[in-house]
């Protein structure tokens, strides 16, 4: 185990020479080892060492397992145990697991064998902790599709609620960024078929071949290229889900074979002569209106009919802006944890900005921004001056590359004293000049500078 933590062992037994041939045979097993032999002992060395594994003798002479085990789960609710007895029975080993034991095993135990059980016990413990960690990380990177109290968000979640348990094809709508892959995300988590693949591909600017081999996968030899044989996406997503966001985008000769695949569940792979069967849950999304799109002939009707059973609408976010507040809290709160940062507030003239801005990329749009924000700056509350968005609609979006030198500094100069609430101070710093040099500019350009402004 060199080079690794080593794990830590509590013995747990009133006698001497037991606990003392454990200690040893684990300790050459390469285990960090404590031992005691009564509870106070037992539960001092726990909570001091946080062992990984407690070996327990069922019957200790001031109290037994059954007293012991929810002790030790209070102090480490992950310590894996496992108890020893001389005398075991059915309804011991029924309640000793009832209370936390991962293993109950009958003396004498040969060392070898609790050697294995010791490292089994071991590897089930880091596995429950990793999966414990996955979903743990996975609750905080997928955003709740139901954030905020609109009538918009509200009426969705009705809908969806209706219809989360059904395998019918699903067409989510919404312009772009305003959620679409986090909605599809988490109606196969909610699913029926939420222990199955999630598999998802963009459609939009891909080439007819490329398309048909990623959705279909091809045969060695299939074209130019192919040197092996690869699985498509719809053998990859076999009982599970498969999100295709901008349908729209298909190209219009691979639109009749996904048709056949979503109506008899068979597919044929490039170069292969026979069918293979797929039973995928479909989602699918677009930014476009796909009734355009098939009155123009660039989608097939059948098709659109096909996956259009359900229709569900995300709105833009501009229309949904009492949201906004509740939305910037939560990715605010994710990406501070991943820089191991906390307690990062608002100011009310960030919200009144955000509030107002027309947020043409969305919730997309609205995570990069505060994103900027937060690496761009270290105080704890974010201010309108730390928002940097795109596009900024009012004042400031005019073309710049008509005014004069003088007016753009002029202007920027009034953007930066307003964003700060017309604190000379901080608007110097963020200019890069000193507080004499600003107060010489704003009265060069004959600004007005009016507190609590921005």
């Amino acid at each position: 185990m060199s080079g690794m933590t080593r794990n830590k062992v509590l013995i747990v037994d009133d006698e001497p020479a037991i606990r003392m041939a454990i200690r040893r045979f684990l300790t050459t097993a390469g285990f960090e080892v404590f031992d005691a032999e009564n509870r106070v002992s037992a539960l001092a060395q726990a909570r001091k060492e946080r062992p990984d594994a407690i070996i327990l003798d069922y019957k200790l002479r001031d109290c037994t397992a059954l007293d012991l085990l929810p002790q030790f789960k209070a102090i480490d609710a992950s310590v894996a145990i496992i108890v020893l007895t001389a005398h075991a029975s059915v309804e011991l080993a029924v309640s000793a697991i009832k209370e936390g034991a991962e293993q109950f095993l009958t003396k004498p135990v040969e060392l070898p064998t609790l050697l294995v059980i010791l490292n089994r016990t071991l590897d089930t413990q880091r596995s429950r902790q990793a999966d414990q960690a996955d979903r743990k990380k996975e609750s905080r990177d997928v955003l709740d599709p139901f954030n905020g109290t609109s009538a918009a968000i509200r009426q969705l979640e009705a809908d969806i609620s209706k219809v989360v348990a059904t395998d019918r094809p699903i067409l989510i709508q919404g312009e772009t960024g305003t959620g679409k892959g986090i909605l599809a995300n988490w109606l196969h988590r909610n699913g029926r078929r939420r222990q199955e693949p999630f598999v998802d591909l963009n459609c939009a600017g891909l080439s007819k071949d490329f398309l048909e081999s990623e959705l279909f996968g091809h045969e060695r030899g299939a074209f130019t290229g192919a040197i092996a044989a690869k699985q498509g996406l719809f053998d990859l997503a076999h009982r599970g889900t498969l999100f295709l966001d901008e349908i729209g985008d298909v190209d219009l000769q691979v639109q009749p074979k996904l048709l056949k695949v979503l109506e008899d569940k068979r597919f044929r792979r490039l170069g292969d002569v026979k069918d293979r069967f797929a039973d995928v849950r479909l989602v699918a999304a677009t930014h476009h209106d796909l009734t355009v799109l098939v009155r123009e002939r660039r989608f097939r009707e059948d098709l659109y009919f096909r996956i259009s059973t359900i229709v569900l609408r995300l709105p833009a976010l501009r229309d949904r802006t009492e949201d906004i507040p509740p939305l910037a809290s939560d990715i605010v709160a994710r990406v501070a944890h991943e820089l191991g940062r906390s307690g990062i507030t608002f100011a009310d003239s960030a919200v009144r900005a955000m509030q107002q801005y027309p947020w043409p990329g969305n919730i997309r749009e609205l995570k990069n921004v505060l994103e900027r924000s937060l690496l761009l700056s270290d105080r704890d509350e974010i201010r309108r001056s730390d928002l940097r968005f795109e596009s900024p609609s009012g004042e400031g979006a005019a073309d710049d590359t008509r005014l004069t030198l003088t007016e753009v500094e002029s202007r920027h100069i009034l953007r930066v004293l307003k964003e700060e609430d017309g604190v000379i101070d901080r608007a110097a710093k963020r200019l890069g000049v000193t507080r004499n040099t600003l107060y010489y500019k704003v009265r060069k350009h004959r600004i007005t500078v009016r507190k609590g402004e921005g």
